[in-house]
C-alpha cells in the first residue's frame, strides 16, 4: 500500500477571512470527553473566565517561545458519535467536570467547533479501502484549512484507546489511517492515545519523508506521571524495587475502550515503560484496569511498591491518585498543539523527544519527569531563538 505524505498545493481564497493568522485543532473523537473539555477550557481561559491552570505553556519560561494565543485557535476533527458538543458539555458539567455556568458562557465557542466536525470511522458496513478512507480524511482536513484561512492545523488523536493490532492484519486500524490522513494534509501530529497511529509499520516510510513535526505516545495524566517521579527516587537513593502492582478504576469511553483486554494491553505497555527505563527492569507484578461505568470522567490509581532497604529490610510505599481525567488532559493537549503549531512553523521536523515531557510511550529522551522538564524548557529555549 502506498501511503505518500505530500503537503497539499496553495489552498484556495478562505471562505472566512481574519486579520490574524490563525491556527487549527483537530481533533481525531472531536466529540468525546477530552475534546469536549479542551474546546470549552480553551474559549474559557482565552475569554479571561478561568485561569490556565495545567497548562505549562503558560508558565514564564513560555512566555516569549513565539507560541500562539489561546483565541487564535480553530477547532475541528472527526467523530463517529453524533451528539453536539454543547450537549457533551451539558453532560461533562452535570458529572463535575465542567463548571456548569461556563458552558453557557462558551456555547457560541462549543457550536462553531461542533460545525466543523465530519463523520469518522470506518464505521460498520463502510465498504471503503484504506486507500479511500485516508483520501476522504486529508479532504475534509484541507478543506478545514482553505474554508477557515488557517496558517496551519495541528491534528490531534484524542480518541478512545483501540486494541492492538492483530499479526497478519491487512489493514490499517483507524487511528493509523487518521495519521495517514493527517500527513497527506501537511499538518502536524499529535499521539494522545495508546493507539497505534503514526508507529504502524506501514507508516514509517511516510513518516521519515513527511517533513512535519510529530509527538506521541499516550498522555500521561496519573498513575504514570507519578511513577515517572517516584522510579527515580529509588534509583537516586539506591533502594531496590522489588516488586510494583497498580490498579485502575475508571468509566466513562475509556472505561468501556479499556475493558477490552487487547485495548488494556496497549495501555498497560506504556505504564510499564517508565520502570524498564528508569529501573532497568520491569519489576514483578501487574497493572490492572476495571471499567466501573458509575465513576464516569473520573478514576482513581492505586500503586503498591514494594521496595528493600539497608540490611534487607522491606519496606512498603503505596499511593493513591484520584482526579478527573479530562480536566487532568485538557490543558496537556492544549499545550501540544501551541508547541507542535510553533515547531511547524519555526521547520522542524521529525519526532520530537523533547515532548516526553507530556506521554507515558515517548519518541525517545529519558524517562524521569525531571529530566523530561529539563529538556521542555530547553525545548522552549529553541522555540525562543528560532525566526
Amino acid at each position: 500500500m502506498s501511503l505518500p505524505a505530500d503537503t497539499p498545493g496553495t489552498p484556495d481564497a478562505p471562505d472566512t477571512l481574519d486579520p490574524r493568522p490563525r491556527t487549527g485543532v483537530w481533533f481525531l473523537g472531536a466529540r468525546g470527553s477530552l475534546a469536549t473539555t479542551a474546546v470549552a477550557g480553551c474559549a474559557a481561559v482565552a475569554a479571561g473566565l478561568t485561569p490556565a491552570t495545567g497548562m505549562v505553556t503558560g508558565t514564564p519560561p513560555f512566555a516569549d517561545s513565539g507560541l500562539v494565543p489561546l483565541d487564535s485557535l480553530v477547532f475541528g476533527g472527526h467523530d463517529t458519535q453524533s451528539a453536539p458538543l454543547p450537549k457533551r458539555a451539558e453532560a461533562l458539567a452535570d458529572g463535575g467536570v465542567i463548571p456548569h455556568g461556563l458552558v453557557a458562557a462558551v456555547r457560541s465557542e462549543l457550536a462553531d467547533a461542533d460545525a466543523e466536525i465530519r463523520p469518522g470511522g470506518p464505521q460498520s458496513g463502510d465498504m471503503r479501502t484504506d486507500e479511500e478512507l485516508i483520501a476522504a480524511f486529508t479532504a475534509d482536513i484541507t478543506d478545514f484549512v482553505r474554508r477557515r484561512g488557517l496558517a496551519r492545523a495541528v491534528v490531534v488523536n484524542v480518541a478512545s484507546t483501540e486494541p492492538a493490532t492483530a499479526a497478519g492484519d491487512a489493514r490499517l486500524p483507524a487511528s493509523s489511517l487518521y495519521a495517514a490522513a493527517a500527513l497527506r494534509a501537511g499538518c502536524p501530529y499529535v499521539n494522545f492515545t495508546p493507539s497505534a497511529g503514526l508507529r504502524h509499520p506501514a507508516l514509517a516510510a511516510s513518516a521519515t519523508v513527511c517533513g512535519l513535526p510529530y509527538a506521541g505516545r499516550d498522555g500521561k495524566t496519573g498513575q504514570t506521571l507519578l511513577r515517572s517521579v517516584l522510579a527515580p527516587m529509588f534509583v537516586q537513593r539506591a533502594l531496590t524495587v522489588r516488586a510494583w502492582s497498580g490498579t485502575n478504576l475508571l468509566g466513562g469511553g475509556d472505561g468501556a475502550a479499556l475493558a477490552d483486554s487487547r485495548a488494556a494491553a496497549a495501555k498497560n505497555a506504556g505504564k510499564n515503560r517508565v520502570l524498564n527505563d528508569t529501573l532497568g527492569i520491569v519489576p514483578e507484578g501487574e497493572v490492572h484496569i476495571d471499567n466501573v461505568p458509575a465513576l464516569g470522567d473520573w478514576k482513581t490509581a492505586w500503586d503498591h511498591i514494594a521496595f528493600e532497604g539497608f540490611l534487607g529490610s522491606r519496606m512498603i510505599l503505596q499511593t493513591i491518585w484520584q482526579g478527573c481525567d479530562s480536566a487532568l488532559a485538557a490543558p496537556l493537549v492544549l499545550d501540544l498543539a501551541l508547541l507542535l503549531a510553533r515547531a511547524h512553523e519555526v521547520g522542524l521536523a521529525g519526532p520530537l523527544p523533547e515532548l516526553g515531557f507530556y506521554f507515558k510511550d515517548p519518541d525517545g529522551g529519558p524517562a524521569a519527569l525531571g529530566e523530561q522538564f529539563e529538556a521542555l524548557l530547553s525545548f522552549a529555549g529553541r522555540l525562543r531563538k528560532a525566526p
